[in-house]
């Protein structure tokens, strides 16, 4: 082992669980668990529902509250989601929470043909979006949003911290018809209180300006692309983040205005392959609306199967640290 390779603190399984907070960050414990139960009070006809995860969802809280509203379905996402049909058709309103990988993946027939094709109210909650955890392609949901964009008909979002989390819940519970949400649980940053934000269904949020790069992002991508803005601010190199967190429907009349000033490297980050999630969303956008940017790059995972690890050597590898995307940033404005 050489001397470099000393130097580097060695990453511990630890490491691989699904938390996106560095060390010192402000995180708010279990938004969706939480916001969820409150609104719940003043809904009856809210009903959870689980996969044999409702620890890992933070859907134990509900169930502490509400143990006759409840379901535990054991490890069976299809029979997660036809249940959660048939509550539906009767009058609830049930959330339905898995890992993403099993809810889409596993389930997408029913959530096909079940939910969507007959517009049922079920909510959709599905944690270890993307690469937020480091047990490899088995539980790394990267597809997650290809999969539900092609499904008519679903709303879909993609939050970026407890803020966004702890205001999209009654929004998503309000809406009539099914939504897929990502969900970040456990202790969640929290990031969005200082920028003046406030989380509204199908509306996306330019959080700071800048006139030589504009990121349109989602999920947790944008609080890594409000970091990396600021470290290139001691560059002199100003970025907007324009955050989208209802990924359908897309915001375009936002997304086009902000595309439009011209002279800036537009570029999408997202945690989410780069095969048919936001940034083909936008891009396809942009080429129908005959909006033509100075330039146009997609920052996202690889279409491949990804490793194994601790997040934080993931995310490094895979272009999505904080430091890896000012320096991607900095290269693209060469």
């Amino acid at each position: 082992m050489n001397a470099v390779t000393d130097k580097k603190p060695r990453l511990t399984t630890s490491a691989m669980i699904a938390s996106i907070a560095s060390e010192g960050q402000r995180v708010q414990a279990a938004p969706f668990g939480k916001a969820l139960v409150a609104h719940a009070a003043q809904r009856p006809d809210i009903v959870g529902l689980s996969a044999d995860l409702s620890k890992y969802t933070d859907m134990h809280l509900f169930a502490q509250a509400y143990p006759d509203r409840f379901f535990q379905m054991g490890m069976a996402e299809q029979l997660l989601i036809a249940a959660a049909g048939g509550m539906a058709k009767e009058g609830l309103t049930p959330f339905a929470t898995t890992y993403a990988v099993f809810g889409t993946r596993r389930a997408y027939d029913f959530i096909h043909q079940v939910i969507a094709e007959e517009n049922l109210n079920v909510k959709i909650c599905c944690a270890l979006p993307g690469l937020t955890t480091g047990y490899g392609p088995s539980h790394q949901a990267t597809e997650d949003l290809a999969l539900m964009r092609a499904i008519p008909g679903l709303t879909i979002v993609d939050p970026c911290d407890a803020l966004d989390i702890e205001q999209a819940v009654p929004q998503i519970a309000e809406h009539k018809g099914p939504v897929y949400m990502r969900l970040l649980r456990g202790n969640v940053p929290l990031v969005l209180d200082e920028y003046d934000y406030q989380f509204e269904l199908g509306k996306a949020k330019r959080l700071i300006d800048g006139d030589d790069v504009l990121i349109i992002s989602s999920g947790f991508l944008t609080m890594r692309s409000l970091e990396a803005a600021k470290q290139l601010a001691a560059d002199k190199v100003n970025v907007a983040v324009l955050h989208v967190p209802t990924i359908k429907p897309l915001d375009e009349a936002t997304i086009l205005r902000e595309v439009k000033r011209p002279g800036r490297l537009v570029v999408v980050a997202e945690n989410h392959s780069v095969i048919g999630g936001l940034g083909e969303a936008v891009a396809g956008l942009l080429l129908r609306e005959g909006v033509i940017p100075a330039k146009f790059r997609m920052l996202g995972l690889p279409d491949a199967f990804l490793d194994a690890g601790a997040l934080p050597t993931l995310h490094d590898r895979y272009g999505i640290s904080t430091e890896k995307i000012a320096a991607t940033l900095k290269a693209w404005l060469n």
